[in-house]
């Protein structure tokens, strides 16, 4: 390693070293064409410090070559061994260590395969990432890695594995405001975790932890502290006398920092936590691990060994769990040598991509921008795997923010200076360049984001376009709420001041940055009230985070009883019918023995042929009876909807209509044939219409959720535009053709892996274990589905959609019928087309040309009524020209403000206008009528002399139906608007007359 001197510079005697970057192989000399900076630079032969630059570039060099960065900035040669910078040097807070970010040994990608290795050779079964969408309710989005797995914590679902290791996508926006301006906080992340389901414990979590960080990682063992449970002497006994960690370098902290509970009830336990120091040469002595600057904690272990209690005592959990979390982004900001997350592999390319479309260098650049440049970088992963997980931009729940996200990404793009794409075209969008970025670097995170590309783009491009338009509306929006605010503060001595409660409605509804809003009020003289902004935001703040950054873990009323209940065998593929024994009974979630007639009831059964809600499939309806014996009444319970709980239990809900039903006595179940027809004809139709969409509109589009009822089935599916006639027919027709094939339906049990080989299509939001079923409709349709199908495509019968419609952005829905609601829906149909027939008097195909001559004849008479009012509006309005009043004295100013009792909106503009002309310019008219019951309409025309005396005709309108209840605007010299207070039309029209009449005499 080489140092430099400075004879000449401020920072003289301070080393400063050069610029790197990890992501260009070829080093850079700076040639003499580039400018320099004063301050002369001399290679000599020894480094010992890094520096920062005023300017927030940290300056790195190898050997005698200048590195990478620089290429973006400025340097000349003044001999050989001699640079010049504009620049004053400041000490870093960065260690200046040997550069790896080439390496690939400490690449984002190397780092995630070598911890999946280290766990898979230790008995972990290697599992992939869940979707970003949780199958929880009780969290918007995937938070933790060990979400998926939470079934098994709480003892729900038995284990499928004793241990496991995974690499999830996770996605947090409770402290969105600090994306890029922290070193490590992200919205979208990878956590790499090992999870044990009772296998092992605290001793093997620890020692492996510890070898995976020292030994595979080699991070130096020294650098590394711990943190452990106040209370937790086990644990820092095995830091201590099993590892050597000194005692100085384990700080024991409190329940809020190292207790993890699940909620107020629930499994907890304590925690340990590994941190990486990056400046042991502070010492040990008065040491807070939680100083950014110092401390990175990057890697959480939680032992899951008691259950908290009502009462808030703890007692031991049966299966002690293990749970740990290693940030991906953070290991790798450490081997790589980088100061924060975002200068990593995973992340920097994106953020050299958005520099490059900004015609910025991020390396020269001050901190402002680089914070624009961050939240760019982190915010594009977010938004294209969330819109490959299925979630597209919309104004609730995950679509929202998803939006928000993608807002912000607009506007930062925005206040950088990107125009349109960034390459040229003003028109375009640079949202999908960026999105190109990050796909290439998703081939070891998710398999699906390539293949999801074309979707993702096209996402991207209408999302941004039509928010650069609503950034526009925001501009005119402000200019309005800026008039306003001098308008109110006018003549009253007082500094104009913008509402806190504006400038948030600017930001958060129209993404308007509020230093913009600031920027431009300052301009105008006015002032933010920035109290008020503030706490809009932590308002905001607030519900973000109560709603979406814990997991709810805690342990149900029924999981006691679930203890002593085995899953539920389902019989129901191949009989409708059978007997089985009550294993339990709940009523309003207690657990009963018996339940008499009349009772609503929940059953538990250890066998069953009824079908579940699961997969969009609802649950079966039927009965489960006793017959009548020797001593023992008859017993009848209408079932009328099956639902999963606890993992694969089936709760049976009805109503005991007769006798008494006991838990422990056998019953047979018996399924309602004719619904279950009609969910199989609705669930196979589902299929075969997910393969006709992606046939006729294109293979990217997807499902994006599903409901398969008796009388009809509902499919949503991602895509930009309405389906036009001509290609629901052709959907509807290629269904039909495949029902009337009459193909033969095939059902394989297998691997996941292999049924995804085989092309098998995964259904929106289900979870799948290792072997998975898979439903054939050969040469149509392949998917993973767990629901009730149709031996035969040909008991389908027919297909017919009812209605096709946009529920969010980016989502369509298909409402269809098929089977034997096909059939009635046809009916009716018929039905009512032999009654059209019959009161029109035509044939069945004659029906359109008589409905059109009837709407044709329709609207004349319409056309004439309305021609008819307005005369009769007009001939009105002729005799209350004479009531108008001369105001002015250097210019005579003709006044007419008049209610026009029940003239109708259109008649009152005509009539108004009509008096404009008659009354000669200058002139002004205010007119008002009541054409209904609760309803106000209201005109105002000025003439050009009115109008060029600064009088508008929307200034005048607006007080005047506020006044009335409504609202409304127009040109400066004709405004309308409407009202629901008619009470209120005559004193309203009264104040409009004195304000004129001030006005005008001014």
């Amino acid at each position: 390693m080489t140092s430099l001197n400075f004879p000449y510079c401020s920072c003289r005697d301070s080393p400063l070293l050069f610029p790197t970057s990890p992501f260009q192989s070829k080093p850079f000399l700076p040639s003499s064409k580039d400018v320099g900076i004063s301050g002369r630079l001399v290679l000599t032969s020894t480094i010992r410090l890094g520096y920062r630059c005023s300017s927030g570039l940290i300056v790195r060099i190898q050997t005698l070559i200048y590195a990478n960065s620089l290429s973006h900035g400025r340097a000349s040669i003044k001999g050989p061994r001699e640079v010049q910078f504009a620049a004053k040097a400041q000490p870093a807070t960065e260690e200046l260590v040997e550069d790896k970010l080439g390496d690939p040994q400490t690449s984002g990608d190397a780092i995630r395969q070598h911890f999946l290795d280290f766990y898979a050779a230790r008995g972990h079964k290697v599992l992939p990432s869940s979707s970003l969408v949780p199958d929880d309710p009780t969290v918007l989005l995937t938070i933790a890695g060990m979400l998926q797995f939470k079934p098994i914590f709480l003892g729900k679902v038995p284990r499928e594995v004793p241990s496991a290791a995974t690499s999830q996508k996770c996605i947090r926006t409770n402290d969105i405001e600090n994306v890029g301006r922290t070193s490590r906080h992200q919205t979208f992340f990878e956590m790499l975790g090992n999870f044990s389901f009772g296998d092992y414990f605290k001793k093997e979590a620890i020692k492996w932890a510890w070898e995976l960080s020292t030994s595979e990682y080699g991070l130096p063992a020294d650098r590394l502290w711990i943190s452990v449970y106040q209370d937790d002497d086990e644990t820092f006994a095995l830091w201590h006398d099993e590892l050597g960690v000194p005692k100085e370098r384990i700080k024991r902290l409190g329940e809020d920092d190292n207790f993890w509970t699940s909620g107020v009830t629930g499994p907890c336990g304590p925690c340990s936590e590994l941190y990486y120091d990056f400046h042991p040469e502070r010492g040990t002595s008065n040491v807070d691990l939680g100083d950014d600057t110092r401390f990175i904690e990057f890697y959480n272990l939680v032992f899951m060994q008691y259950n908290k209690k009502d009462d808030g005592s703890l007692e031991p959990l049966k299966q002690k769990n293990i749970d740990t979390g290693l940030g991906l982004e953070r290991v790798a900001r450490i081997l790589q040598k980088v100061p924060n997350n975002y200068e990593t592999d995973l992340i920097f390319p994106i953020i050299e991509k958005a520099a490059e479309l900004a015609n910025v260098s991020y390396a020269l650049a001050d901190d402002s921008t680089k914070t624009k440049l961050k939240i760019i970088g982190d915010h594009m992963r977010a938004v294209v795997y969330l819109i490959t997980d299925g979630v597209n931009p919309s104004n609730i729940g995950r679509g929202y923010v998803v939006r928000r996200l993608i807002r912000r990404v607009v506007r930062t793009g925005r206040l950088l200076g990107v125009k349109g794409d960034g390459m040229g075209d003003r028109q375009g969008a640079f949202l999908p360049i960026l999105a190109k970025k990050v796909i290439e670097l998703s081939t070891n995170i998710d398999a699906d984001v390539k293949t999801r590309s074309s979707r993702i783009f096209e996402e991207l491009r209408r999302e941004e376009l039509r928010f650069v338009l609503t950034l526009e509306r925001g501009e005119k929006l402000l200019e309005q709420m800026l008039a306003d605010a001098l308008l109110n503060t006018r003549g009253t001595g007082t500094a104009p001041c913008l509402s806190g409660k504006d400038a948030f409605i600017l930001y958060d509804t129209y993404g308007f940055p509020v230093e913009i809003t600031k920027e431009v009020a300052d301009e105008r003289g006015i002032s933010i009230d920035m109290n008020s902004f503030d706490i809009e935001m932590e308002k905001q703040r607030q519900l973000s985070q109560a709603a979406h950054d814990t997991v709810k873990l805690a342990v149900e009323n029924g999981a006691n009883l679930a203890e002593d209940i085995p899953d539920t065998e389902f019989l129901g593929y191949n009989t409708l019918h059978s007997k089985a024994l009550v294993e339990g009974l709940l009523v309003n979630g207690s657990p009963v023995a018996q339940v008499s007639k009349g009772s609503d009831v929940e059953i538990l059964l250890n066998r069953t042929p009824f079908y579940a809600e699961s997969g969009g499939q609802i649950g079966d309806n039927g009965f489960l009876y006793l017959k009548e014996a020797e001593n023992e009444p008859k017993a009848l319970v209408e079932i009328k909807d099956v639902q999963k709980s606890m993992g694969n239990i089936f709760v049976h809900k009805g109503t005991v209509t007769e006798g008494t039903i006991e838990v422990g006595r056998e019953v047979e179940a018996a399924v309602d044939p004719n619904l279950r027809q009609r969910a199989k004809v609705h669930h196979t139709a589902t299929h075969l219409l997910q393969s006709a969409l992606k046939r006729v509109i294109g293979q990217e589009t997807s499902q994006a959720g599903s409901m398969v009822a008796f009388d009809r089935l509902r499919f949503d599916f991602n895509f930009h535009r309405p389906l036009q006639d001509k290609e629901l027919v052709e959907i509807e027709g290629l269904i039909n053709q495949w029902i009337g094939d009459g193909t033969i339906l095939e059902t394989k049990v297998m691997s996941l892996t292999d049924a995804k080989g085989a092309g098998a299509i995964a259904m929106f939001g289900e979870k799948y274990g290792e072997q998975v079923r898979v439903v054939e409709v050969p040469g149509v349709s392949m998917e993973l589905c767990g629901g009730t199908h149709v031996s035969n495509t040909a008991e389908i019968r027919g297909f017919k959609i009812i209605s096709e419609q946009g529920i969010a952005s980016g989502i369509r829905r298909i409402e269809a019928v098929a089977g034997d609601a096909f059939i009635e829906y046809v009916l009716t149909r018929d039905n009512c087309m032999k009654q059209l027939c019959s009161t029109l008097k035509v044939k069945a195909e004659e029906v359109t040309g008589r409905v059109d001559a009837l709407l044709e004849e329709l609207r004349l008479t319409r056309n004439e009524v309305s021609a008819a009012r307005a005369k009769a509006a007009i001939y009105k309005a002729s005799t209350l020209s004479s009531r108008a009043s001369t105001i002015g004295t250097s210019r005579s100013i003709r006044l007419l403000v008049e209610s026009m009792d029940d003239v109708d909106a259109d008649s009152l503009k005509s009539a108004a206008e009509y008096l404009v002309d008659s009354l000669k310019d200058p002139a002004a008219v205010v007119l008002g009528s009541c054409p209904g019951e609760g309803k106000v309409s209201l005109v105002v025309a000025l003439t050009p002399g009115v109008v060029d005396l600064g009088i508008k005709a929307g200034e005048i309108i607006k007080p005047l139906a506020k006044s009335c209840g409504g609202g409304g605007g127009g040109r400066p010299n004709f405004a309308q608007a409407g009202g629901r207070k008619p009470e209120n039309l005559l004193s309203a029209l009264e104040e409009a007359r004195e304000q004129l009449k001030n006005l005008l005499e001014k």
